[in-house]
Formats: structure tokens, sequence, C-alpha cells
């Protein structure tokens, strides 16, 4: 205990009192004798009788003080000998014992901060005390906190522990277990009683007889081990080993003993001197209680304490006020560390008590919680040492389900149980609903009554956890120090940087469902401040208004760790936008620090600055296969060190309105997060606090408090933390009950259908009824519970809410131009994972559409979408690969794969991804095209642009949604051969309703129209893609086949099948985008006065015939996968590959013009490849008809088009007669004209067409096909390597004729 202020002199200033000679005679208060009277009754050594009126001085207010220090003085002697305690004999090591976090420990352990507490966090981890003991008797105490696998005890300093062997596992180490009930010491023998939680074991060790024992709660449990080992070098410390999540606090001595035992001391010695003052000063305040003034008579009067009343005599006041003064710095530790304990035990009871129907015992906790945090100093100290420290408060604001509905009594609150059935809809879109029975009716309102009566249980505690952030949120608390908001604003960045730093990586500081409680509570007490200060504050806006301005993004007022920025790394950003900070925000980076980041790079990176320069930068912002490289500290887990620039960096503030030159500059420097001050966030009258380095594009009224933005702040990135992770898995509840209700109702139509006869069956039908329905009961309780506590309308309108500040923010930042680099990538993601938390995860209970200003919403997100997807300014930090894929089925069918799978897709992937799913449904694809026109225009061009060097999958797939519906035979949900089995998830994109777009198709059009280099370079990568997608497809089929076959028993790589199922999709929506493509815009290919479009339809064609040899062959290697229906590839089938090729086919050769069609079908013919018979199997006919016969009935084994009446419309079946027909006619005639070509004649590139181009200046020749093909990607001669300067058409019989008359 210290003794600070003891010895400090009385301020007369505190209590208003004076020297004056005249009126220290006349005290105003009592007569100067009976006050002397009254002072030396009261301020008399308890240890010596009173003096004589006649020999003291006389005593006043004046002179109490010095009074006072004479009986308060301690012998030095005394004082002396404490300070040296700490070498008492028999004793080694600090006086103050502790924990030794340092170096006394194995294992994984979370010590508190006064390291007396530990945790553990590993399997067996192991910690020692700082002291040891080698001779005499010596006691400490444990307070068991969790009754689970601990050995307590005593160990020397040679014993060597490990994840498996603790205290008492080893020679010369001891322990006691209470959880087995036994003793340890290399062998284990039965001992003591089982302990339990809040019991406190006291461990004893007597050196002088070399006997040890234990006691359990102040009893005896006899001595446990005897003959100690003792003599030279034989010292023992106080140990612990226990499991994961177990802990105890440890009492050496600094508070006193729970129960001492006579004879044994603790390992700290008590502060005697402190002890002697606090009993002198305990001693006056007796006498307080025990005399009475009586200023009439003049006289003390002797009374008992227990009848003392304060009357308000201000004598009796400012004696009282001399003691305290001097015993309040005595009794701080003390108060300090009893409101520690208290608040610990609340956490406690709070965490670890049972849930009643009424919610009492947590009512009745935080109630109490409340009463103590209302105490300003109290708040205060726990905020900066309890509160937040190992994340205690957010326990807090946790609702814990129950684990049983039993124990919560959700039995008697919610007695009728209800479940939904669920509507053979494909989607949430469909709002179609089963018509209910009036029996079912009944039960359903009687379950939502149930329900409401939970919630409004739960929202009383649910208030009172607002209240307890409200106090923590106060800011008018600054009388004599910082408010509490400020020490929040530290303790609660540094919860987010430790939880940022440990994300991803087992175990989460703070588990996801605290941290989801945490949110809605901080928020309704963020919202409720930034309302409040609106009504004070005119100019300001309400919360419902809010956002983050940019500038608290790049001014470095706020640490964001090591998190992400969209334009890349900090230290990258500051140096490449350095004239656009001093520009557009008035902050100038210091040219020393850039110097001092620029060496860091040097140093951390591997790629030296010369060929970091080389780089091309068009490639590093589009993501591609050259990212900027991210120094190793980056990704250190180390807290704060990824702050270094900010934290030192050196910004210069000058006024907005004009540049100044370099000589007006003021420089300042930013704090970190402990060091700020009110100041240094809200501003000042010079000083714009976080919002330093407005641009112009920001207004200048204040928003809300500085304070409040960087509150909201710390909300957001806990959504992208861990919350938007946990909404996604209580949604499981829901669907175990849709599971069991499926099950249930199948078991009561099977019992409907069995015959009575068959008693056994009837039985056990009976028997599944009865457990489905005890499930559905206990899980549609539970579910009443989670939609109370995650998914109420208040929790959706938090959510909500955060998505359009998300959505503001990001507005505001893009109107910064390229200082929009700056801002955190986790505002992006929380856009898009907080909007499809609310389409996903709230329903059906709440729908999304009821909320305010849900189509106004939905556009902006579009708008969002469609212009950052492409957005320059953003940097892919993922290191995705060039022919990366998104997660999304293409065709409806089987989950893209990525290939790799150690990558993950990085902000840019998202954003593909989030546009993706965004056109997948019907309300967002019309906010898609509610969005202005030439954001509309801009982001069709962006999807139309080549797909080399950038992920193209979700490109390709947000196409073929525009289509879908449209094309022929394409208008399905689901594949016809999968109808009859389950999806995983109805709810995937993937899976919903076509639903075409056909003014982004007519944008499409327009824009493949433009120019003459658009839709050529935009077909060129499609056709490449598609032959890369397909081949490796049949690569893939052709090893699983050959697996299949082999007669020792084999596994095929569940990988290997995701991947071929994933490459036979994209194929497939290649073929739907070519679809498209021809149908929008055909004089792309038909138009041979069009450069490239004989090229582009020889490319087209012969793709179209490898695809449809490899798919109607006989008995052929697609076959008999298809047949095998391995798990992973339920995709693959004839179907959706063949009905994309023949809409390809009957838009060239039927919807096209006359001269179109005699193009198409003439390079079809003229293909090497071209086989009628495979146009002949898409309607069931192994051979080609006889001409002018009609087309017999098609074999039911065999694949038809005409098999799928459901799918495709009578005219589409026509289209494809008549294309059948036409090829047949085409194909006799072009037979019968045929003449025989030379080998010499033929093309030596693809042996397929006759010579047609010779190159210059080198002279070799190709068909033209095959240069125009390879001059799209190289333009060096196939077999000179010379640069092609030019083509020239070459005929054989001309340049023959010509080189016989120039002889």
């Amino acid at each position: 205990m210290a003794s600070k202020g003891a010895g400090m002199a009385f301020s007369r200033k505190s209590y208003g009192l004076t020297s004056d000679a005249e009126k220290s005679r006349v005290t105003g208060i009592v007569h100067e004798k009976l006050l002397d009277d009254y002072l030396h009754r009261i301020f008399s050594s308890t240890g010596r009788a009173p003096m004589a009126a006649t020999s003291r001085k006389l005593l006043n207010f004046q002179n109490l003080p010095e009074h006072l220090d004479q009986l308060l003085h301690v012998d030095e002697e005394a004082e002396e000998e404490e300070e040296s305690q700490g070498q008492v004999e028999g004793r080694l090591g600090p006086s103050t014992v502790v924990l030794d976090h340092t170096g006394g420990f194995e294992g994984l352990l979370l010590v508190d901060d006064d390291l007396l507490g530990v945790i553990g966090h590993s399997n067996f981890g192991t910690i020692r005390s700082t002291t040891c003991v080698y001779k005499g008797k010596w006691v400490y105490e444990v307070l068991i906190s969790s009754q689970g696998l601990m050995q307590i005890g005593w160990c020397t300093i040679n014993c060597r522990f490990n994840q498996e062997e603790g205290v008492g596992d080893t020679h010369n180490s001891y322990a006691y277990d209470g959880n087995r009930v036994r003793k340890w010491n290399v062998t284990t023998t039965n001992y003591g009683k089982a302990w339990a939680a809040g019991d406190i074991v006291s461990c004893l060790i007597d050196l002088d007889e070399g006997t040890l024992s234990f006691c359990l709660n102040g009893v005896s449990l006899g001595t446990a081990f005897e003959n100690l080992s003792r003599g030279l070098g034989m010292a023992y410390f106080p140990a612990i080993s226990l499991s994961f999540k177990e802990s105890v606090a440890f009492n050496f001595g600094s508070r006193p003993l729970r129960y001492p035992v006579v004879g044994y001391r603790p390992l700290q010695d008590p502060p005697s001197a402190d002890l002697v003052r606090a009993q002198e000063l305990l001693g006056c305040f007796q006498a307080v209680l025990s005399v009475e003034l009586d200023p009439v008579q003049g006289r003390l009067v002797e009374k008992e304490s227990s009848e003392w009343q304060l009357q308000g005599q201000p004598t009796v006041l400012l004696t009282l006020a001399h003691i305290f003064h001097r015993f309040a710095p005595l009794l701080d530790y003390e108060v300090q560390d009893c409101l520690k304990q208290l608040m610990m035990s609340l956490l406690r009871l709070y965490r670890f008590s049972p849930i009643v129907p009424d919610l009492a015992l947590q009512i009745r906790y935080l109630r109490l919680t409340i009463a103590i945090l209302s105490h300003e100093k109290s708040r205060k100290f726990l905020l900066s040492h309890v509160l937040f420290d190992v994340l205690r408060s957010v326990v807090f604001f946790y609702i814990k389900s129950p684990l049983r509905v039993e124990e919560a009594g959700l039995q008697e609150l919610i007695p009728t149980t209800w479940w939904p059935h669920r509507s053979s809809r494909e989607g949430k879109e469909s709002k179609e609903v089963k018509d209910e029975t009036s029996e079912e009716r009944l039960r359903r309102r009687a379950y939502e009554r149930g329900c409401q009566r939970l919630k409004k249980r739960i929202e009383v505690v649910e208030e009172l956890q607002v209240q307890i952030l409200k106090l923590l949120l106060n800011n008018q608390d600054d009388n004599g120090g910082e408010a509490s908001r400020y020490i929040f604003l530290t303790k609660f960045r540094k919860f987010l940087q430790e939880n940022a730093s440990s994300r991803g990586n087992m175990p989460m500081l703070c588990p996801p469902e605290y941290m989801v409680c945490f949110l809605h509570r901080l928020i309704s007490a963020l919202r409720y401040y930034w309302d409040e200060y609106k009504a004070s504050n005119p100019r300001a806006t309400f919360s419902e208004e809010a956002y983050i301005p940019p500038q608290v993004f790049y001014n470095g007022k706020v640490d964001y760790f090591d998190l992400q920025r969209l334009g890349g790394l900090l230290s990258h950003l500051r140096k490449t936008l350095k004239d656009d900070l001093a520009s557009k925000a008035n902050i100038l980076i210091d040219p020393l620090e850039l110097q001092a980041a620029t060496m860091d790079d040097l140093d951390e990176d591997e790629e030296p600055a010369p060929a970091a320069a080389q780089r091309p930068m068009q490639a590093l912002a589009m993501g591609g296969a050259l990212p900027l490289p991210r120094p190793s500290w980056l990704s250190s887990p180390t807290l704060g060190r990824a702050n270094r620039f900010l934290s030192t960096a050196a910004v210069s503030l000058m006024t907005p309105r004009r540049p100044l030159s370099t000589s007006e500059k003021v420089k300042v420097r930013t704090l970190s997060a402990e060091q700020r001050t009110r100041e240094d966030i809200e501003g000042s009258q010079w000083n714009e606090g976080l919002l330093v380095g407005r641009p112009p594009e920001e207004p200048e009224q204040p928003l809300t408090e500085n304070s409040l933005l960087e509150v909201l702040d710390g909300a957001i990135m806990m959504y992208n933390l861990s919350v938007h992770q946990q909404l996604g898995k209580m949604v499981g509840v829901s669907d175990d009950v849709n599971e069991y209700a499926m099950a249930l109702r199948d078991t009561e139509d099977k019992l409907r259908r069995c015959p009575k006869r068959r008693k056994d069956i009837l039985a056990e039908l009976t028997k599944s009824q009865k457990v489905f329905s005890e499930k559905l009961d206990h899980l549609s309780r539970r579910l009443a519970w989670v939609h109370a506590t995650v998914y109420s309308q208040e929790k959706m309108q938090d959510i909500y809410w955060l998505l359009r500040v998300c959505l503001r923010t990001i507005e505001h930042g893009d109107r910064t131009g390229p200082l929009f680099a700056f801002m955190p990538e986790f505002y992006l993601s929380v856009a898009i994972n907080s909007y499809s938390a609310l389409k996903n995860y709230f329903g059906p209970v709440h729908s999304m559409e009821e909320l305010p200003g849900y189509e106004e919403t939905l556009t902006r997100l579009a708008a969002i979408l469609a212009k950052h997807f492409a957005d320059t300014r953003i940097v892919g930090t993922g290191e995705v690969p060039d022919r990366g894929l998104g997660e999304m089925g293409t065709d409806g069918m089987a989950p893209l794969a990525i290939f790799c799978a150690q990558c993950q897709p990085d902000i840019r992937d998202s954003l593909m991804q989030a546009l993706a799913s965004y056109v997948c449904y019907p309300n967002s694809l019309r906010a898609v095209e509610r969005i202005p026109e030439e954001q509309r225009i801009a982001m069709v061009r962006s999807l139309l642009a080549p797909y080399e060097q950038r992920p193209w999958a979700q490109t390709n797939w947000i196409l073929v949604r525009l289509w879908r519906g449209c094309g022929f035979g394409y208008r399905y949900t689901r594949l016809p051969h999968l109808l009859k089995t389950k999806p995983e998830d109805a709810n995937l994109p993937s899976l919903q309703k076509p639903c075409p777009s056909t003014l982004l198709q007519q944008h499409m059009a327009d824009l493949l129209r433009e120019g003459p280099d658009v839709a050529p370079s935009f077909l060129n990568s499609v056709l490449n893609q598609l032959n890369w997608a397909f081949s490796e497809f049949i690569g893939m089929i052709q090893e699983i086949q050959q697996a299949a076959e082999r007669l020792e028993r084999n596994f095929v790589d569940s990988r290997q099948l995701k991947v071929c199922a994933t490459c036979f999709d994209l194929s497939v929506s290649l073929l739907r985008v070519l679809e498209m493509t021809i149908t929008l815009v055909p004089e792309i290919f038909l138009d041979w006065a069009q450069p490239t479009s004989e090229m582009l339809l020889r490319r087209l064609a012969q793709l179209l015939n490898q695809v449809l040899n490899r798919v109607t062959a006989e008995r052929n290697l697609f076959d008999r996968v298809v047949t095998l229906r391995l798990p992973g590839l339920e995709s693959v089938d004839h179907y959706p590959i063949l009905v994309a090729v023949t809409g390809i086919l009957v838009r060239l050769l039927v919807h096209g013009p006359a001269s179109g069609t005699e193009r198409a079908t003439s390079v079809l013919l003229a293909d090497p490849c071209f086989q009628l018979r495979s146009i002949c199997y898409l309607l069931g006919q192994p051979e080609p008809p006889t001409p002018g016969t009609a087309l017999p009935a098609p074999d039911q084994k065999r694949f038809s088009l005409q098999s799928y009446t459901d799918y495709i419309s009578v005219e589409e079946l026509a289209q494809v007669e008549q294309m059948l027909a036409h090829l047949t006619s085409a194909s006799a005639q072009a037979a019968a004209a045929s003449l025989p070509t030379s080998e010499e004649d033929l093309c030596p590139i693809c042996y397929a067409h006759p010579i047609s181009a010779v190159f210059q200046p080198c002279g070799h020749k190709s068909c033209k096909a095959c240069i125009n093909q390879h001059l799209m990607n190289n333009k060096d001669c196939f077999f000179c390597k010379a640069t092609i300067v030019s083509v020239e058409d070459w005929d054989k019989a001309a340049s023959a004729s010509a080189t016989s008359s120039a002889a």
C-alpha cells in the first residue's frame, strides 16, 4: 500500500480557510476553546492518553495539518525496514509478488494486467511466480474461477514442463488437483475434496519441517507431501498448470488473505507503515462518530457511534475533510482493486448465470453495473484499467443463447410452436406463398404472440446494455481529467487492432457472437449521441445522413493498422499521390519521411527499386500478373508496427482557399491513439482535429462530433472483422427447421399412403413422426430466440443503416478523385456484405423491401458496383491467377472453383462477384437499369474489354445473366436432368429465374458497333477462352475416364472433378455470350466488308464443329463420363452445351439475311471438321434424312431436342429442322461441286483450307484464317519469325501466269 500524500500540507484554499489574525479568533463555526478541545479529542494518538489542556498547544484548522503530520509520523527505521522487505530471510525475489510472464511459463497463457490472474490458452500451460522461498512457513491463496483441470502447488526453478507435463508431474514439483481430487508428485494418489468455481485454495509450505499441505475454503485437507528436498539451491516457487480456458486469480499477500493460517506468512508482506497510518485515521474517524459538539453549552458530549447523524455542522464536516484527505491515498489501491474485483465478479456472474424465463439475473447484474459506472471516477478507472483489457466489457453486451429451451423457460413463453412451410419458389424474389389452413393460421399467430413476449423481455436487457454504452460514450464528464468517451476511443481502437491482427488465426480474441451483440448496442448508443448533438447544433446532420468524410482516410489521424487500402499500401500511396494530397487536401508529406519509407521498402522488398520502377502501372492498377509487392512487416501480427508511417509522418496544414508558399506552412505531427487528446480529435478554433485536410468537394458544416465519426468508423470495421460471418452462421438454425419440417411432411405423407395391414411400418413411421415433431418444437423455440437476438426488425435496421453509411462514404470518397485510393478496402466489403446479409439472412420474417428508401439504396449500390468494379484507382491485392475464376455457377449449375485454393479473392474480385450476383435478381437488375445512362454505358464498355490479363469468368457470368431468358432453350432455372435432385441452396444467384435486360443488351450492341476494334478484340478473347476451356475439359474427362476404367480400386480427386465441371460450365457460358453477340450484332460475323468478319466467322465455325464432334460422337468419351454421373460432375450433360451451340447455328443459318446465311453455310461446310451427322444428332437421328422426306421419330434412347418440350418451344424445334434441311441440301451441293486439291496447295498450318495469303516481306504463305488469327496476338511470321508488314491475297493460277510472262 502506497503512502503517497501522507506528508502533504493541508490545502487551505480547498476549504476556503484564512490565516487572518482577527478571523482566527472567531472561527465562524464554534468557540476557539471548544474547537481546541474537539480537535484534541478527535486527533489524539490511539496509543497514548490525552494530554492535559494546560500543557498542550492550542489547535485549530490552521495548524491541524502540522499536528496530523506528527500524529501520522512513522519511525524512519520502520519504513526502511519495510522497503527492504524483499530481502526477508527465507524469501528471494521482489517484494511485490506477481506471476512471471517474461520467462517463468510454458505454453500459451493470457495473464491479467495486474499479473495475478491467468487464463489457459493452450493444452496444458504452466506459469510460476517471481518470488521463491527456501526457509520458513509460507502461504498463498488461489481463487478458482473455473472448476476444470488444473494442478496448483509449488515447483523449483529446475523443473521443466511442457504441454503434457505440468506442476506435480516432475521431481521437486508438488500439486493439488481438485478437479480429479488427487495430489501429484511424479505419481498420483487420492487427496482432498473436489473444488468448484468460487472456492479458495490455500497452498502452505513448511520448509522448516519439510511438509506441504493445502486448505480448501479455510478447511485443512491434511498434509499432502513430506520430506521435501531442502538445502543448497533448493527454493520453491508458487506455480500452476491449467488446461484450455481454465482461469484462476492469485493472492500472494497484496490483499489480506481470505483464510489466514496461524504461523504461516504470506509471500508478500502487508505495508506495515501504511497500516499504522490507516489505523490512526480510523481511530480519528471513530472518535468523530462518538463525540458530539454542543455549541450552546460549550462542551463535548459523548454518545454511541451507532446513533451518530450528520446535522450539517461545519466543524464536523471540515474535520472529516481533513481525515479523508489523508485517508484517501491509503485507500486508493484498495478501492481500485475492490472496484476491479467487483466488476470481474459481475462479469463472471452475468456470463455464467443460467437463462431464467424473465432474465432477472442478467437484469440485476446489468443494473448494478450501471450503478457503478454512473460514478464518474469509477467509470474512468474501469474504462482505463479493467473493461477493455482482455476484452471484458464486450461480455456485458452479449446475450447468450440457452443450450436447452427448458432452462430459459421458452416452453412457458412459447407454448405453441410453428414453423414455416417452404414454398416451391426458387430464390427469395418470388412472392409465392402456400395457402395455410385455419389451424395453421391459429398456430402461427399463437407462436408469433409468444415470440413477441420473448422479444420484449430481451429488449429490457438490450436497453440496459445500451445504457452502459451511453455512460462509456459520455463526453461531458471531463472535470479534472479526460472525458469517458476519449478513454473509450483509445481502448476501442486497441480492441479493433487486436482482433484485426488475429483475424484468420485461431482462436479469435473476441468471439464473433459477442461482436454481433456489441455492434448493435454500439450503433444504438452512437445514434443517440449523434441525434442529440444535432438537436443542439442545427447545422449538423441527423444520424440518418451519416457518413465518414474522406479526409479521415488520408490525414493519418485514425489508425488503420495494416488493413489494406483500395490503392494498395499506404507507403506507396503517400509517395505516388503526394502532389494530389498537397493540391486537393492541403496536406504535405515531409520529404524526409518519404525518403525513410523508400529506404524501408528497399530493405524489406525482394525486388530492387529499378525493377519496380520498370513495372507497367496499368498492370498494377488492373490487378494483373504483376501485383504490388507487400513488405513483410505489413503482414506481421505485431501490434502497432504497421502504422509507423502514420505515427511519424509530418503533415502541413494549409488554408483550403488558396495555395500557400513553403514558408507559410505549419507542420504538425499526427499522434498515436494513446497520445491523442480531446483537442486532437475534436479540434479547436485553428485545428479541425480528425477532419484536417478537408478537400474542396466536402461541405464546411460539421456532420457531428469528430469522436462520434471515429466510433462509427470502428463500428464499420467491426462488421467487417467477424459480424457478417457470424450472421451467416446463425442462419443454420432456420435451415435446420426447414430440413426437419420437410422430413416431417414426408413422413406424414408416407403414413397416409401406408396400408393399414402393415402395422410394423406404421409403428416405425409413427415413431419417426414423433421424433421429428419434438425436434421441430425445440428448434422453433430456439429459432424464436435467434430471431429476437440476431434477426429482429431493429437489428435489420442497424445493418441497413451501416449499408447506407458505407454508400455515402464511398460516394463522397469517389468525388476526391485519386485520393479515393486511400479509403480502406473494408468500406466496399461492408457495403457488399451488408446488402447480402439483408437480402439472405433476415428473411422470411423480415423483408428488405419493407425498409425505407429501399429502391434508392439499391440504385446507389448498383451505381457503385457498376463504376468501381473496373476502377483503375482500386488495386487488387490478392494473387489471382490470370485465368482466375469466381465463386458462382456460370450456367446455374456447379459453383466455379478457384484453381488456386490458397488465393483469396481481392476487393476487385469481390466487386465483380457482387455485380454478377446483383444482375441475377429482378429488383436489383432494375436498379442497375435505373443508374444514369452514362454509367451504364461505361459499365458495359468495361465488360466488353478484352478478357486477357484479368479475371474474366465473373465478367462472362454477368454477360450471360443479361442474356439468360432470351437464348435458344435458355429459359430454365435448373437443368432438366437435375430437377429430381435437391439443390444445396435454392437461394444461390445461379438458381434464380431468368431476368434478361434488353436495355443493357442494347448498350452492348451499340458499343460493339461503335469502333472497328471493339468487337474484334472482345470476340477474339472470347474465342480464345472458349478454345482453352473446352480443351481443358476434354483433357480432364480423358483422365477421369482412364481412372474409372482401371481394374484396381481408385478414387478420382474431388478437386479435379470440380475443376472439370467448372471448365464445362465456362464453355457453356462462353457459347451463350457468342450467341448473344450474334443475335444482337450479326454483321460482326456476316458482313465481310468488315476486315475481321471472315476471320471471326471461320474461327467460330472451327470451334463449333470441334464441340459438336466431341459431344455427339457415338459411345464416345463424353457419353461415358455423363453416364457415370460422378459426384461433382452433375452439371456435365448433353443438353446445356448442345442447345448453346444450336442457338448459335440457328442465328447464323436461319435468322440471318440471305447473303449472311450463304456465307455462314459456306464457311461451316468448308471447315474440314464439319460432319452433318453431328447436326442430325441434335434431333435424335443417326444419319442425315433423304432430301424431301419427313424426319422419322427420334429414338427414345438417344439424345434429341424434341424430348425437351418443356424447355424448347415448337417454333425453336421447327427452326432446327429447317437448319438441318438447309445444311443437308447445301452439303450435297458442295460435295458435287468440290474439286480435288493437292496437298501442296493446302495451308501448311491447318491443312484444312487452300493457301490464300502471302506475307510481306518474307513471302511465306498460309490461308487467310490462320494468318488473321495469328496476327491478333503476334506480328512475327510462323516460319522465319520476321516481322510481318502486310498480308496480300495469293492466287496460284495468277501467280503462275505472272511468273511465265516474266520469263
